[in-house]
């Protein structure tokens, strides 16, 4: 599964959580995905550098 299918899979649970703890939890491990394909993408496009600093 692609980085991109796991969000768009998040986003439908979350539009469909039944109660505010089920919303939370998915939408912090919606905000983690979004912020690793942030990452991968700034590599990609060389933004950011991918090896560590030593």
């Amino acid at each position: 599964m692609t980085i991109e299918q796991h969000i768009e899979e998040l986003r439908a649970e979350f539009n469909n959580a039944c109660d505010a703890a089920e919303s939370r939890e998915i939408q912090a491990e919606l905000d983690l995905a979004q912020a690793e394909l942030a990452i991968i993408t700034a590599e990609q496009d060389g933004r950011v550098d991918a090896e560590p600093p030593f």
